[in-house]
């Protein structure tokens, strides 16, 4: 037990880090990994203890974005609660294997859409912020991870580098604290998952400082695409080792996923440097929108 939480420890540091750079970011990389070793009915608690109080800092940090980012997120808001109870119900009641298996499945593709930068503006965002929430808060609610779909929606409806981090604020805080009450509700929080807290609060009180630090010298969307990567192949490898444990595939061929993945990745990453190096001056406001498929420079800058 002291060895895992010593990993935890050090899995829940790379990840604040990882949030404290790009303002979100802390479960898509703790999930994937921890679940290698602990149950989502045992690990999500915890985290939503700790993402209540990070989630609100995010929007205090950005509060006067607040006014000019409240009337489109709104629907998101709503959309939340129906999906937060779905999701509840199910991690109570489905069995934890198959419910890292089903994690998996559903967060591989979307960390491989944002990776590629796909880009297609709603007009309608009021019944697609709906739609979007109630799945938004299906996967919170069982997973502890909203921050890659939510960055492709955000990104995709043009939102400005401050109003993005406002928004992920607002939207994040509420999903946490939804989440936070529906599972006091069902009794899921226990001594066990509060018992995991104490190692991961020190990791987030040094992490989060950290990544602010590491940004300003770093070009953010590199950092970010950079961890989206190690965040595709940890997914990966997790889902391939699920399908050979659950008996889907009892050989080795099961990592085929994998594999799959690391080539497909592989290519997203020579596709996004390379557009890089085709300018000198590197990432600037013309090659972000090139590069992203975008009129408008986004929080990625």
């Amino acid at each position: 037990m002291n060895e895992q939480m010593l990993a935890l420890g050090a899995i829940t540091l790379m990840a604040a880090t990882v949030n404290g750079a790009l303002g979100y970011g802390f479960s898509s990389i703790t999930v994937p990994l921890a679940l290698l070793f602990l149950s989502n009915r045992l690990l999500n608690p915890a985290l939503i203890l700790i993402e209540v109080p990070l989630n609100a800092y995010v929007l205090w940090v950005n509060r006067d974005a607040v006014p000019a980012v409240w009337r489109r997120v709104w629907p998101m808001i709503v959309g939340l609660l129906p999906g937060v109870l779905v999701g509840t119900l199910l991690v109570s009641r489905v069995s934890p294997d198959w419910l890292k298996f089903y994690t998996f499945i559903v967060l591989l593709p979307l960390i491989l859409v944002q990776a590629a930068g796909l880009r297609r503006p709603i007009r309608s965002e009021c019944c697609a912020g709906l739609v979007f929430g109630s799945g938004l808060g299906v996967l919170y609610s069982v997973t502890t991870i909203s921050g890659p779909p939510l960055a492709i929606m955000l990104n995709n409806q043009g939102y400005a580098k401050r109003e993005f981090r406002a928004a992920l604020g607002v939207v994040r805080l509420a999903e946490s604290s939804m989440t936070a009450v529906a599972y006091l509700s069902a009794g899921l929080f226990t001594s066990a998952s509060i018992g995991l807290v104490p190692w991961i609060v020190p990791s987030v009180a040094l992490g989060v400082p950290l990544g602010a630090l590491v940004i300003r010298r770093l070009r953010a969307e590199t950092f970010r695409r950079i961890c989206m990567s190690f965040d595709a192949w940890i997914v990966a490898f997790g889902l391939s080792k699920l399908i050979r444990d659950l008996g889907l595939i009892e050989t080795s061929s099961a990592y085929l996923v994998l594999a799959a993945v690391i080539v497909i990745d592989a290519w997203l990453l020579y596709r996004f440097f390379g557009r890089i190096d085709e300018e000198p001056g590197g990432v600037t406001p013309a090659t972000a929108a090139v590069v992203y498929g975008t009129r408008r420079v986004v929080q990625t800058e």
